[in-house]
């Protein structure tokens, strides 16, 4: 059971305090609610270039890093297709400075030129060498736009093209900042050995003042019904021949999320799932393969991916492929395996939420779905989930005309 006590300032910002006894550490989790799904697209990749310019300097102090350093702590962020989220871990003593830090750069980033200039060529840079120049690194670039034909998740986090950086204007940020990084659509998440009020004097103090901005509305268009298989081939220089399927699944706040999750973990969670057993360890079609979830709040995938072993093809793996799937959908999972998943699962929430910094992001993440108990009330629903609840859902979602396939030739052979 994680506890955490709640409250909200006059000018709207969402705080959650999580006390924690055992560490001398304290953690400072901002959590925006802005990702690459609120873009426009003819201007994506701008929540990613605010996770840069957010250190960038603010309005009162140059260089974000420089007073956390010298408070004993550190701080990184991460951007997804949902969120963007800032943290600082630091010594509890020095619990104001990271509050002066996010209070510093939620009022107002410096916005000059040139540090738009050294995050923009930052981002570039990324994207060339991650998305462009490495192998397998435009996968999400091409499958992304193939399994989304309307939803703004047809594009990666990154951007969909480099020009859209190239060309943001100051004025483009500005304009982005002011309508996504205000009180009202953050939640700050505070985790240490502190006192409730102590917590809620020094938030007030720091983040009091901050005028309110407004919860911009997203309206974002649906994605229709997938009713037709999908394919796409593209050829690369890459080691190995590669495969994506992309199933669509349920919406983070629907029950169907955690069945589509735990079906992802009988497939392909590690050695002794369905896929690696059948199509590795006895057919030796491919080198590796694996199942996941992309933990999205709207409508996420189910991914199946792969290389394949040398000499295979991609219609013999294929085949191999859906019988594995046919056998999930036409018979019902033993109590036996359902048990040894929902233990892993247990495990590595367990083990997840060992970590302090952890317990705040997931409070910040539970609390933007809607309540922040929720953190306490998923292994319920894990628990709650029958044999008959995962074969209906593989038989809804594990289907060609939901399925979205991305396959990577290797043309290294036909080089040399």
């Amino acid at each position: 059971m994680i506890h955490f006590e709640r409250f909200k300032l006059e000018n709207g910002l969402t705080v959650l305090f999580h006390k924690d006894i055992t560490t001398p550490m304290a953690v400072v989790n901002v959590l925006y609610d802005v990702g690459a799904r609120d873009e426009s697209e003819d201007k994506t990749g701008f929540a990613h270039l605010f996770e840069h310019l957010m250190f960038g300097g603010s309005i009162n102090i140059p260089d974000f890093d420089a007073p956390l350093q010298h408070a004993g702590g550190e701080s990184n962020a991460f951007t997804s297709n949902d969120i963007t989220n800032y943290y600082d871990v630091l010594p509890s003593h020095n619990l104001e400075t990271a509050l002066w830090l996010e209070s510093d750069r939620m009022l107002s980033l410096a916005f000059t030129p040139k540090s738009l200039e050294v995050q923009r060529n930052v981002v570039i840079e990324e994207f060339k060498q991650r998305y462009l120049n490495q192998p397998y690194g435009d996968v999400w670039l091409e499958l992304r736009p193939l399994a989304y034909r309307v939803h703004p998740y047809k594009w990666a986090t990154i951007g969909k093209e480099i020009k859209h950086i190239e060309d943001a204007t100051m004025e483009d940020v500005k304009s982005f900042f002011a309508k996504h990084y205000n009180p009202s659509n953050a939640i700050l998440c505070v985790g240490g050995n502190f006192e409730l009020e102590y917590v809620k004097d020094v938030v007030k103090k720091w983040f009091g003042a901050i005028p309110s901005g407004s919860k911009p509305a997203r309206v974002l268009e649906a994605e229709p019904e997938q009713k037709e298989f999908r394919e796409k081939l593209i050829e690369r220089n890459v080691p190995a021949a590669a495969f994506y399927y992309a199933f669509k699944m349920p919406e983070r706040k629907n029950a169907g999320y955690y069945l589509a999750d735990v079906l992802s973990d009988a497939l392909g969670r590690d050695k002794s799932s369905r896929l690696y057993a059948s199509l590795k360890k006895e057919q030796k079609l491919v080198s590796e393969i694996g199942a996941y979830i992309t933990g999205s709040l709207d409508n996420g995938l189910l991914i199946i991916g792969g290389k394949l072993n040398e000499g295979v093809s991609f219609n013999m793996f294929d085949k191999a492929l859906w019988e594995v799937l046919e056998k999930l959908k036409n018979e019902i999972m033993d109590d036996t395996e359902l048990d040894r998943l929902m233990i892993k699962i247990r495990t590595a929430r367990e083990f997840q939420e060992q970590g302090l910094l952890n317990r705040a992001m997931n409070l910040c993440q539970f609390e933007l779905l809607g309540d922040a108990n929720g953190i306490n009330e998923e292994h319920e629903i894990y628990n709650s989930i029958t044999p008959k609840d995962l074969q209906k859902m593989a038989k809804e979602i594990l289907k060609p005309t939901n399925c979205s396939l991305l396959k990577v030739k290797s043309n290294q052979n036909a080089e040399s």
